[in-house]
Protein backbone atom coordinates (compact mmCIF):
# COMPACT_ATOMS: atom_id res chain seq x y z
CA UNK A 1 0.00 0.00 0.00
CA UNK A 2 1.22 3.47 -0.82
CA UNK A 3 1.05 6.20 1.80
CA UNK A 4 0.19 9.89 1.64
CA UNK A 5 2.07 11.75 4.39
CA UNK A 6 1.01 14.99 6.01
CA UNK A 7 3.43 16.23 8.66
CA UNK A 8 3.36 19.06 11.15
CA UNK A 9 -0.27 20.10 10.78
CA UNK A 10 -0.40 22.73 13.53
CA UNK A 11 -3.84 23.49 14.88
CA UNK A 12 -5.36 24.96 18.02
CA UNK A 13 -8.17 23.55 20.11
CA UNK A 14 -9.39 23.25 23.67
CA UNK A 15 -7.83 20.02 24.93
CA UNK A 16 -7.07 18.81 28.42
CA UNK A 17 -8.64 18.06 31.77
CA UNK A 18 -7.70 20.93 34.06
CA UNK A 19 -9.53 24.24 34.26
CA UNK A 20 -6.37 25.97 33.08
CA UNK A 21 -6.12 23.72 29.99
CA UNK A 22 -9.79 24.20 29.17
CA UNK A 23 -9.72 28.00 29.52
CA UNK A 24 -7.77 28.66 26.31
CA UNK A 25 -6.97 26.90 23.08
CA UNK A 26 -3.78 24.85 23.03
CA UNK A 27 -1.49 23.91 20.18
CA UNK A 28 -1.65 20.39 18.79
CA UNK A 29 0.66 19.01 16.14
CA UNK A 30 -0.77 16.33 13.89
CA UNK A 31 0.94 13.87 11.58
CA UNK A 32 -1.02 11.70 9.18
CA UNK A 33 -0.11 8.59 7.21
CA UNK A 34 -2.98 7.71 4.90
CA UNK A 35 -3.07 4.52 2.90
CA UNK A 36 -3.71 5.18 -0.76
CA UNK A 37 -3.07 3.59 -4.12
CA UNK A 38 -0.76 5.94 -6.02
CA UNK A 39 -0.17 3.66 -9.02
CA UNK A 40 -2.67 5.32 -11.37
CA UNK A 41 -1.45 8.83 -10.57
CA UNK A 42 2.13 7.64 -10.87
CA UNK A 43 1.49 6.30 -14.36
CA UNK A 44 -0.77 9.06 -15.64
CA UNK A 45 0.53 12.18 -13.86
CA UNK A 46 -3.12 13.27 -13.77
CA UNK A 47 -4.37 14.94 -10.59
CA UNK A 48 -7.78 13.24 -10.82
CA UNK A 49 -6.03 9.87 -10.44
CA UNK A 50 -4.44 10.85 -7.11
CA UNK A 51 -5.96 10.68 -3.64
CA UNK A 52 -7.13 14.23 -2.92
CA UNK A 53 -5.42 15.21 0.35
CA UNK A 54 -6.70 18.80 0.43
CA UNK A 55 -10.39 18.07 1.13
CA UNK A 56 -9.70 15.48 3.87
CA UNK A 57 -7.24 17.84 5.54
CA UNK A 58 -9.93 20.53 5.62
CA UNK A 59 -12.21 17.94 7.27
CA UNK A 60 -9.55 17.25 9.90
CA UNK A 61 -9.12 20.98 10.58
CA UNK A 62 -12.89 21.38 10.93
CA UNK A 63 -13.21 18.57 13.48
CA UNK A 64 -10.12 19.52 15.52
CA UNK A 65 -10.98 23.20 15.82
CA UNK A 66 -14.75 22.69 16.03
CA UNK A 67 -14.94 20.69 19.25
CA UNK A 68 -13.34 20.49 22.66
CA UNK A 69 -11.36 17.46 23.81
CA UNK A 70 -10.28 15.95 27.10
CA UNK A 71 -7.73 13.50 25.67
CA UNK A 72 -5.37 13.29 22.70
CA UNK A 73 -6.63 9.71 22.26
CA UNK A 74 -10.18 10.89 21.59
CA UNK A 75 -8.94 13.59 19.25
CA UNK A 76 -6.77 11.12 17.30
CA UNK A 77 -9.66 8.66 17.04
CA UNK A 78 -12.02 11.29 15.66
CA UNK A 79 -9.42 12.37 13.10
CA UNK A 80 -9.05 8.74 12.02
CA UNK A 81 -12.83 8.34 11.81
CA UNK A 82 -13.15 11.38 9.54
CA UNK A 83 -10.43 10.13 7.19
CA UNK A 84 -11.74 6.57 7.03
CA UNK A 85 -15.51 7.08 6.97
CA UNK A 86 -15.82 10.42 5.18
CA UNK A 87 -12.84 10.25 2.82
CA UNK A 88 -12.52 6.53 2.09
CA UNK A 89 -9.02 6.03 3.47
CA UNK A 90 -8.38 2.27 3.73
CA UNK A 91 -5.81 2.70 6.51
CA UNK A 92 -4.65 5.66 8.59
CA UNK A 93 -1.95 6.30 11.12
CA UNK A 94 -2.67 9.42 13.17
CA UNK A 95 -0.13 11.09 15.43
CA UNK A 96 -1.36 13.84 17.78
CA UNK A 97 1.07 15.67 20.02
CA UNK A 98 0.44 18.41 22.54
CA UNK A 99 3.56 20.59 22.89
CA UNK A 100 4.42 21.69 26.41
CA UNK A 101 1.96 19.30 28.07
CA UNK A 102 4.60 17.80 30.35
CA UNK A 103 7.35 19.61 32.17
CA UNK A 104 10.81 18.77 30.78
CA UNK A 105 9.34 17.22 27.59
CA UNK A 106 8.93 18.86 24.20
CA UNK A 107 5.50 17.29 23.77
CA UNK A 108 3.25 14.42 24.75
CA UNK A 109 1.12 12.51 22.32
CA UNK A 110 -0.31 9.34 20.92
CA UNK A 111 -0.11 7.39 17.67
CA UNK A 112 -3.04 5.25 16.54
CA UNK A 113 -3.76 3.17 13.44
CA UNK A 114 -7.28 2.54 12.15
CA UNK A 115 -9.08 0.92 9.22
CA UNK A 116 -12.74 0.88 8.14
CA UNK A 117 -13.32 -2.19 10.35
CA UNK A 118 -12.67 0.00 13.40
CA UNK A 119 -15.66 2.17 12.52
CA UNK A 120 -18.09 -0.44 11.22
CA UNK A 121 -21.51 -0.25 12.86
CA UNK A 122 -21.87 -2.92 15.50
CA UNK A 123 -24.74 -5.34 15.18
CA UNK A 124 -27.23 -5.28 18.00
CA UNK A 125 -26.67 -8.35 20.18
CA UNK A 126 -30.22 -9.63 19.49
CA UNK A 127 -29.51 -9.63 15.75
CA UNK A 128 -26.42 -11.79 16.25
CA UNK A 129 -28.29 -14.52 18.15
CA UNK A 130 -30.53 -16.80 16.06
CA UNK A 131 -34.13 -16.99 17.24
Amino acid sequence: MDVVEIDGLRLRCVIGCTDEERRDRSDVVIGLRIGADARNAGRSDVLADAWNYRTPTKGVIRVVEGRTWFTVEALATEIARVLVTEHDAPHVRVRVHKPGALRFADSVGVVIERTPADFAPEKHWAEAVPA
